[in-house]
């Protein structure tokens, strides 16, 4: 099967572009084309849609088509409709008429001459009372129809249209949306303009209870398959605020990540326990909560990883901002060691550039960077406590955060031959 394997960064630029290339291809007249995220459970994909949606100022709608009961709630329920017609008086064309302002009544009479037609349409059996009262006719002709349906009746603004878990549904689901995904249309209604159809869907892969799609069907859509990234998690963990502590663990440990134990049982784990000041004063209750939500084994590597006193790492908004910076490059020496040296903690100190990394980009998203700023940064990534594969991973990254904010860090001579090795 044809498919892209993608983080969820690389999926949030994925689909910009395929929204922005249907707006190309609606103007001219052209479908649209639909998109497939398969993925495991709890990895992020309804909520980075939702994002993608927010960030493209798009109405959101989310079905889930493993819970519809009823076609009607997916696709509308079926009507009855008359064909009925009203006489209206319209202007006779009259192109060739030269009158001047000396014109006689006569022409004036054959200037303004009109005639009449008759304007047809399609009526819902239950408006039909009304249309006759304001003088509508009906022609004797009925058909039955589909009217939209309640979650997208009365849309103006465009909008991603998100079928979920679309492949758990029952199959007379799956066909009926096939006609949606393929031309946004189901019998007697469409999609409004700047509508978008992304499905979610679960991997065939004997591992869930979801219905095969055939090769047919897999023809009217693009294929992405999203994989857990940790580094991308950090990012959103930064940004989500989720304590220091547990994302430095999962960095240190993302082969713990599972099909059973995904980025939101983790998420759920790490939340549930934030509260403790001390981790170490708690192990008992962490252990039994981390047994309940993420296992025994990834509950179990998480108190060693407190026992061996590693949730005591320096913070990376201390590296950042601390004002004693002689302090602060100490407490880099006491938990990694240097880099040119024996006993150098490559795990501790990837896990700290990477925080660093990331908390200078969402540090850059509401405050001005200064001098200062910049100077702890070239300093940290010329010195020697980091390897050059983590300095580059620091400058990559901040780069590609704000670059804009950081314009006198990229400017620096050192950083600039270091990106151009």
């Amino acid at each position: 099967m044809a498919q892209v394997n993608l983080n969820i960064d690389e999926l949030k630029d994925f689909v910009n572009h395929v929204v922005n290339n249907n707006r190309f291809l609606q103007k001219q007249g052209k479908k649209p084309v639909a998109i497939e995220v398969v993925g495991e459970s709890g990895i992020g994909k309804t909520t980075s849609i939702m994002d993608m949606a927010r960030d493209h100022d798009l109405d959101f709608v989310k079905l889930n088509l493993a819970q519809i009961e009823e076609l009607g709630d997916l696709v509308g329920f079926p009507v009855r409709q008359f064909q009925m017609y009203k006489e209206k008086e319209v202007k006779v064309s009259n192109k060739n008429l030269n009158i001047s302002s000396a014109a006689t009544d006569d022409l004036l009479k054959l200037a303004n001459q009109t005639t009449t037609k008759k304007v047809g349409q399609w009526v819902d059996e239950l408006a039909v009372a009304e249309y006759l009262k304001s003088g509508w006719k009906m022609t004797g002709n009925n058909r039955m129809s589909y009217c939209a349906p309640e979650w997208i009746a009365g849309k103006k603004k465009g909008g991603i249209l998100l079928l979920d878990d679309w492949n758990r549904a029952d199959v007379r689901f799956i066909q009926a949306v096939m006609e949606l995904v393929d031309r946004q249309t189901y019998i007697s209604w469409t999609l409004p303009e700047d509508w978008h159809i992304i499905l979610t869907a679960n991997p065939d892969n004997g591992d869930y209870m979801v219905n095969s799609v055939d090769s047919a069907q897999k023809t009217r859509y693009i294929t992405a398959n999203l994989k857990f990234d940790v580094d991308v998690w950090a990012r959103w963990a930064e940004a989500e605020g989720m304590d220091s502590r547990c994302i430095n663990f999962l960095l240190m440990h993302p082969e713990l990540v599972t099909q059973e134990t995904n980025a939101r049982s983790i998420s759920t784990f790490f939340n549930a326990i934030s509260s403790f000041e001390n981790f170490d004063k708690n192990l008992a209750l962490i252990q039994m909560i981390g047994e309940g939500s993420v296992g025994e084994e990834f509950a179990s590597m998480f108190t060693i990883f407190i026992n061996n006193k590693l949730d005591k790492l320096v913070a990376p908004k201390d590296i950042l901002l601390h004002e004693d910076e002689k302090y602060i490059l100490g407490a880099l020496t006491s938990c990694m060691g240097k880099s040119d040296e024996d006993g150098y903690r490559a795990d501790i100190a990837s896990t700290l550039a990477t925080r660093l990394a990331n908390f200078s980009v969402v540090y850059s998203n509401g405050n001005t960077i200064n001098q200062k700023v910049t100077d702890r940064l070239i300093k940290l990534c010329t010195g020697e406590h980091f390897s050059n594969d983590l300095k580059y991973l620091i400058v990559r990254t901040i780069f590609n955060g704000n670059k804009q904010k950081f314009n006198k860090f990229m400017m620096n001579p050192e950083i600039i031959k270091m990106t151009l090795k």
